[in-house]
């Protein structure tokens, strides 16, 4: 855990891309970044399914598995860590310490409502004690992705870090402003979620950010290449899309070997 915390740096941010499979994980890991996250959208999308709709046994299998495949710190969306109780959030957290990880967030949101301001705290209480300094544990307050504000979403992050959070996260932040602001209001380090309209790399260092992560927006990438070229082979009968991977196949290669 020491050694992951370390790499969150204010103004030297961590780039942790996240990977949907061992295959997607070990070829990241082969383009030099030093830490990845899983992305439950991605996962879920491997198995068939959209969001929200893995079980907590397929998540901490799929954990097992990135960890097993790198040498890199791997870290897990754990999405409400698939509880609604501070006990429940606990178990999950102790379950996912012994995977291999070296961190996991937990998020304020339970699939249908925000939770409560107070059980949200300690959801995120009952992770750290759970963790027992094995996890760095990123808590995320969902409230922009849920129709809140970002006074509140401000609010629960300052919340979480006093309850002993290891990392803050606000998903939807776009605005440099609104992302100065965040990173202002906390001790702790932040991750931004990029997305399109979001300030660039350079710009985010300079703001203060300690973390970037790119959400499912890696495995989407690539289930959009996949559609391009089947598209072309069923519609145009060409094979093109095989040129634009050439050049690919010596990074895969050697990242699967």
């Amino acid at each position: 855990m020491t050694d992951f915390l370390a790499l969150h740096v204010k103004g030297q941010p961590l780039l942790q891309p996240n990977a949907w499979d061992a295959g997607s994980a070990r070829i990241l890991a082969a383009l030099g970044f030093s830490a990845i996250a899983t992305t439950s959208s991605g996962f879920a999308a491997t198995l068939g399914r959209r969001d929200g709709h893995i079980t907590r046994d397929e998540a901490l299998a799929h954990c097992r598995a990135l960890s097993a495949a790198v040498d890199i710190h791997v870290a897990a969306d754990l999405e409400n860590c698939f509880a609604d109780d501070p006990d429940g959030v606990a178990d999950t957290v102790r379950l996912a310490a012994v995977t291999g990880l070296a961190g996991c967030s937990v998020e304020d949101w339970s699939s249908s409502e925000i939770y409560e301001r107070t059980l949200a705290f300690e959801r995120v209480a009952a992770a750290v004690e759970a963790a027992a300094g094995r996890l760095v544990i990123t808590a995320r307050a969902e409230d922009l992705l849920h129709g809140g504000t970002l006074d509140e979403a401000i609010a629960r992050i300052q919340a979480f870090s006093a309850v002993g959070a290891d990392v803050v996260f606000v998903p939807g932040l776009r605005k440099a402003e609104d992302i100065r602001t965040v990173v202002s209001a906390v001790e702790r380090p932040v991750n931004v979620l990029v997305m399109p309209g979001c300030p660039p790399i350079a710009a985010l260092a300079e703001m203060g950010v300690a973390r970037i992560s790119v959400g499912g927006s890696f495995a989407w990438t690539a289930y959009a290449a996949l559609i391009a070229a089947a598209t072309e082979l069923r519609d145009a009968g060409t094979y093109g899309y095989a040129e634009a991977i050439r050049a690919a196949r010596e990074v895969i290669n050697a990242a699967l070997d």
